[in-house]
């Protein structure tokens, strides 16, 4: 069924005397042990079994998670035909969040992409809210550090999600969107955006080139940042680095263009 609204309804609610252990994640399962031994770090990402198909969605919840202290949270939406466990592997290894004690929700959509894609808001914007659920109910999460990113599709989808639930994500970061079909726009999420100049898979004229004079017009006041970098169709190791400093601390973020060597994953 669509979802004509995009909007979430699931709320950070944790209470810290809820049954998570003071200091440490939640322990998977024997079951969801099966699935997640997925990374070289000491933790095991949890697998949400919160889907009935293949296709589920995954948990990173840091060794340094504390329920007394509110962690920021980071959604990361995948690009056509990806699935969570490469998509774990966006911003390098998992430790990177564990200073800040950031929970990585990695979801993956119902089919080979996300629904707005195929056509209109429905399924996935369902199984991103009962994900959202399942981590508001279990951790205690930072309103202010609430953000979605994604990659290619999965940055298109972040952008046309994240601006209806502005009152939700605080900051929406999108690395080589292709295009954005927000149904609405609520309050004042902080915006990160980047591209290749040399993507031969969505042109950063056609794409971002195009996004991000819509965005200033669409929130003059919002705090935004684009960056172009020279390289392909990817997502750069230093270019994810600066999102997630900015998303995490609000380090500043130079917007010149980027000239090292081409890196990343796609």
């Amino acid at each position: 069924m669509l979802n004509m609204t995009a909007r979430i309804t699931a709320r950070p609610g944790y209470s810290t005397a809820g049954s998570c252990p003071a200091a440490g994640p939640a322990v998977a399962t024997k079951d969801q042990q099966k699935h997640v031994n997925l990374t070289n770090h000491p933790l095991k990402v949890i697998k949400l079994d919160l889907a009935t198909g293949s296709r589920d969605g995954y948990l990173y919840v840091p060794p340094t998670y504390n329920k007394g202290l509110a962690s920021p949270l980071l959604v990361m939406l995948h690009g056509a035909g990806g699935h969570g466990k490469n998509t774990l592997a966006t911003f390098g290894e998992l430790s990177v969040f564990d200073e800040e004690r950031c929970l990585l929700l990695v979801p993956e959509s119902r089919g080979r992409t996300w629904d707005m894609i195929r056509g209109g808001f429905g399924p996935d914007v369902d199984y991103i809210n009962k994900s959202l659920a399942y981590v508001f109910d279990r951790y205690n999460v930072d309103p202010n550090r609430l953000g979605v990113a994604g990659f290619s599709d999965g940055a298109s989808y972040a952008l046309s999600l994240g601006l209806p639930n502005g009152n939700l994500f605080s900051h929406i970061i999108a690395f080589s969107p292709g295009f954005m079909r927000p149904p609405s726009v609520v309050g004042k999420p902080k915006i990160y955006i980047s591209h290749g100049v040399y993507d031969d898979v969505l042109s950063i004229d056609y794409c971002s080139r195009s996004i991000v004079p819509r965005l200033r017009q669409m929130l003059p006041h919002a705090e935004m940042h684009y960056v172009e970098f020279n390289g392909a169709h990817v997502v750069r190791a230093d270019i994810s680095k600066a999102a997630l400093d900015w998303f995490l601390g609000g380090a500043p973020v130079d917007e010149s263009t980027y000239s090292q060597n081409e890196q990343g994953s796609s």
